[in-house]
């Protein structure tokens, strides 16, 4: 949450780890016992230096095993992230650097998202919501600001992948959806939400 530039209210976690805002609250509290996040009442949670870095060290292990999943596994990117949690926890620097070797040191996850370095750094990228662009525009979509398996699922329906070419037909003023052709589809409708979920990079004509 904290990578995509979002406030982190206790509601908010609560909503986005699907637990109850006192479970919340207790964890925050170990967390800030730790020396991983500053938490005063009624602000948002922030996360210290050192929480920072050990954050980023677990996202790289989770996301270097999604990317080992579908890369060497042949698994879809809508199945990875469950199986992904439970490598996360294995305790081996070496298992993790060798995964990383041996995909070739990959910056991203399947899902467009950056992969920290050892040190728990993220170097972040700067594409714009789908949502953002306007008729006639064309552009590449390079990630996903939301990985829930039901839109990844939805995604692979509509057959839209990373590095889709997707050309903005129309946008309608109503209720900001868009028609967008791709591939072989035409005129493919989009509604606001899913285009706010695709981050895509725009390119010339």
């Amino acid at each position: 949450m904290e990578e995509n530039k979002e406030k982190i209210s206790l509601s908010a976690l609560s909503k986005r780890i699907d637990v109850s805002i006192p479970t919340v609250n207790n964890m925050v509290k170990r967390l800030e016992q730790e020396g991983w996040v500053h938490y005063e009442k009624y602000k948002p949670i922030l996360l210290t230096p050192k929480g920072r870095e050990i954050a980023g060290r677990i996202v790289r292990k989770h996301r270097l095993a999604e990317m080992f999943l579908v890369q060497k596994m042949n698994l879809g990117w809508e199945l990875v992230h469950d199986i992904a949690e439970d490598l996360e926890h294995i305790n081996s620097e070496i298992f993790f650097d060798r995964i990383d070797e041996m995909l070739d040191y990959p910056k991203i996850d399947p899902h467009g998202t950056p992969i920290p370095d050892k040190e728990g750094k993220i170097t972040p990228h700067n594409y714009k919501n789908l949502s953002e662009m306007k008729e006639g525009d064309q552009a590449i979509l390079r990630a996903l600001n939301h990985e829930n398996t039901d839109f990844l699922i939805y995604l692979n329906k509509k057959e839209i992948g990373l590095n889709t070419k997707l050309k903005v037909e129309a946008k309608e003023p109503f209720d900001e959806s868009m028609e967008v052709s791709y591939k072989n589809f035409k005129n493919v409708v989009l509604t606001k939400e899913v285009c706010e979920k695709l981050l895509v990079e725009k390119v010339n004509e």
